[in-house]
């Protein structure tokens, strides 16, 4: 590649897909330190991007509201052509994504061959099923991940602001560090562990001595007070309280992070900290698991509808939801054990 190109990486999917995207960000901007690097994002992850110093500038697309119509989009494309790109990574296998591409006409592009429209790039890379979503990304940009080398940390810049609120809410809600962080939501249903599980789970680890914060985001807010309401007093809420970089910073001194296959499982990677991920209708042969050596999974796969979708589904295809049902709170408590005793 020559120096001094502008590289534009187009990613437009959710949180989870967003930070996946950093470690190829990443070895990208090493790899062409003289060349510029920007992404295309939407709202929502934005601040995902903005905290990479990888990354030079961040394109924010509306693709629900503002250029949801043919017409703004085409206008925004406009926009876009006028930066002058000379290549293209294109991780995010959208249809949208595809003819965001075409329109640009730029000289080198590069997208997977199970994307809507793989023929709008000129350089079309095999998505591998079996491999970690960090790979796939890593192999988009021509990276060998034979070897565990493809295990890079995404690393994100926290503000010294958002430090200090993380303090302060902490110091507020008399928490210290060496907590159990539970992070309970999920955009999908089934992708849910059984809040009645969590609440079990968290008695337990309360009769133990252990202290444990709730987290999420303000959608998760109505879920963590349930959970609170149906443990004790001792077990801390603070969903909604932050932002998703405020929330890396907060992870940083959870000793450990309990968490569904979502967005959380990867902030959690952020911080660098032991992530036990719970698999419910999803599998971790998709490639989104947590990849750290402190990391685990569990996953009921004994059931011939598992898994039932990539994404999940607002509520169970065969109303049974025992993917869920049947991977006990005892079977979450023994690996909890296990990985606390791994990391002291």
């Amino acid at each position: 590649m020559q120096t001094g190109e502008n590289i534009l990486v187009i990613q437009t999917a959710f949180l989870g897909d967003a930070i996946l995207t950093l470690p190829m960000i990443q070895e990208l901007k090493k790899k062409n330190s003289e060349s510029k690097l920007d992404v295309l994002a939407i709202p929502s992850t934005e601040i995902i991007f903005s905290s990479s110093s990888y990354v030079d500038n961040v394109i924010v697309i509306d693709k629900r509201e503002k250029h949801k119509s043919i017409k703004r989009l085409n206008n925004f494309i406009k926009e876009l052509r006028e930066k002058s790109y000379s290549i293209i990574y294109s991780p995010h296998r959208s249809f949208r994504s595809a003819y965001i591409t075409i329109k640009l006409g730029v000289r080198e592009t590069y997208g997977f061959d199970n994307s809507s429209f793989k023929y709008a790039y000129k350089n079309i890379v095999k998505y591998k099923q079996t491999d970690h979503e960090v790979q796939r990304n890593l192999e988009l940009i021509g990276e060998d991940t034979k070897d565990k080398s493809w295990k890079i940390s995404p690393e994100i810049i926290i503000a010294e602001t958002e430090k200090e609120k993380v303090t302060d809410v902490l110091s507020t809600n008399k928490i210290d560090t060496e907590f159990i962080a539970v992070a309970p939501g999920s955009v999908w249903e089934t992708k849910r562990y059984p809040k009645e599980y969590y609440s079990e789970v968290i008695k337990s680890l309360i009769a133990k001595n252990e202290k444990v914060v709730l987290i999420g985001g303000e959608n998760d807010k109505l879920l963590c007070d349930e959970i609170a309401f149906n443990t004790n007093d001792k077990v801390k809420n603070l969903a909604g309280e932050f932002s998703v970089t405020e929330t890396i910073q907060l992870l940083g001194s959870a000793k450990l992070l309990i968490t569904n296959d979502s967005a959380p499982t990867h902030m959690g990677m952020c911080a660098d900290i032991p992530v036990l991920t719970i698999y419910c209708s999803t599998a971790p042969g998709f490639g989104f698991y947590p990849y750290n050596n402190k990391s685990r999974y569990l996953s009921y796969d004994k059931l011939d509808c598992k898994p039932c979708g990539i994404h999940g589904y607002k509520e169970c295809p065969v109303k049974s939801f025992d993917c869920g049902y049947k991977l006990i709170p005892e079977d979450i408590l023994k690996e909890v054990e296990k990985m606390l005793g791994e990391n002291e």
